[in-house]
C-alpha cells in the first residue's frame, strides 16, 4: 500500500491553486503541528482557516489532539500556513498521503518548513516538558522501504537521490538555541536525534533499549517522512520535539504511557512554545 500509490504533479497543483483562490495569503513558512500542539496556529493574525475536509486532495486527520484545519495568517510581518493536525501511517494513509501537504506548500511558495511533534524521551537528560531541537533523525519506515519518494521520481520537485545529511538546517537550530537563552528557557532545550516508528502502539521495553543503544534521544510516529519530502523539494527544515513522557527502558519500571498524558504536557508547555514561535518566525 505505501509504495504503490502515486500522486501526480497536477493533483498537487490543483490543491495549491484552490488554496490560492481562497486566500490572499502567500506563505513563506509552513508549520506542521504535532499532538496537542495545534495552539501554535493561535499566534497568527488575519487568519484564513480551512477544514481539511473542504480542501481538494487533502487527507483527513483522525487523531485526538489534531484539529484538522489549515490556518493561514501573519506573525509580525511573516506570512505563514499552519497545519493543526498531521497525517500518520497508522491511520491507514499511504506515505504519499501523509506527506501530501509538503509539496502543496512548496507550490504555494513556502521556503521553510517547521515540523513539531510530541515524542517520548530515551535520553537520560531529556524529561517531560523539555523541548528537543532535532539535529538528525532515524527513519525506520524508510530503512525498510516505506518511503514517500518510492516510485517514479517527479523531477519538477527534486532529484532522484536526495542527500539527507544536514536535512535539519544548522543555522536555524543555532538561532533557536540563542533565542531560548534570551528568553531564559535554555534549560528546557537541547539538541538530539529523533526516530520515527510506525505506531500506533508505544514501544516495548526491548524496542526502547534497542533505540537507546542506537543513539536515539526521542521517538515518535511522524515527522521523518515529511522531512524527506521537504528536503527533496528544497525546503529548509527546522524541527522541534516536545518531550511528553519518558520511554520505559526497565522491566522493573511500572510506568505506562498514554495519549491523554501526551496531550496534557502539550497544554502545559503551550505558552513556552508560543513565545518561541513569536520570536523565531519573523527572523527568517
Amino acid at each position: 500500500m505505501h509504495s504503490k500509490e502515486q500522486i501526480s504533479h497536477d493533483e498537487y497543483q490543483k490543491t495549491a491553486d484552490w488554496l490560492m483562490s481562497q486566500t490572499e495569503h502567500r506563505p513563506q513558512v509552513a508549520i506542521i503541528c504535532g499532538s496537542g500542539l495545534g495552539m501554535l496556529a493561535d499566534t497568527l493574525k488575519c487568519q484564513d482557516s480551512f477544514a481539511y475536509s473542504d480542501i481538494p486532495g487533502f487527507p483527513q486527520s483522525t487523531v485526538q489532539g489534531h484539529a484538522g484545519r489549515l490556518v493561514f495568517g501573519e506573525l509580525k510581518g511573516k506570512t505563514c500556513v499552519c497545519m493543526q493536525g498531521r497525517f500518520h501511517m497508522y491511520e491507514g494513509h499511504s506515505l504519499c498521503k501523509t506527506t501530501f501537504p509538503v509539496r502543496v506548500f512548496k507550490l504555494l511558495g513556502v521556503e521553510t518548513l517547521i515540523v513539531t511533534n510530541a515524542a517520548g524521551s530515551l535520553a537520560d537528560g531529556l524529561h517531560p516538558g523539555d523541548i528537543m531541537v532535532i539535529k538528525d533523525h532515524v527513519n525506520f519506515p524508510g530503512l525498510v522501504g516505506l518511503n514517500p519518494l518510492s516510485g517514479p521520481n517527479d523531477d519538477k520537485f527534486g532529484p532522484r537521490f536526495p542527500a539527507m545529511s544536514g536535512c535539519y538546517d544548522k543555522s536555524l537550530r543555532c538561532l533557536a538555541m540563542d533565542i531560548a537563552k534570551q528568553q531564559g528557557v535554555a534549560s528546557l532545550m537541547q539538541e538530539g536525534v529523533y526516530a520515527m516508528v510506525g505506531g500506533p502502539n508505544f514501544e516495548t521495553i526491548a524496542e526502547a533499549r534497542l533505540l537507546h543503544r542506537l543513539g536515539v534521544d526521542a521517538v515518535g510516529m511522524s515527522t521523518a517522512a515529511e522531512v524527506v519530502m521537504a528536503t527533496h523539494c528544497g525546503l529548509r527544515v527546522f524541527g522541534l520535539s516536545l518531550i511528553t513522557n519518558k520511554v520505559v527502558k526497565s522491566y522493573e519500571d511500572s510506568d505506562r504511557v498514554n495519549h491523554e498524558g501526551v496531550l496534557e504536557i502539550g497544554r502545559l508547555r503551550s505558552q513556552t512554545l508560543q513565545q518561541l514561535n513569536e520570536t523565531f518566525l519573523p527572523i527568517f
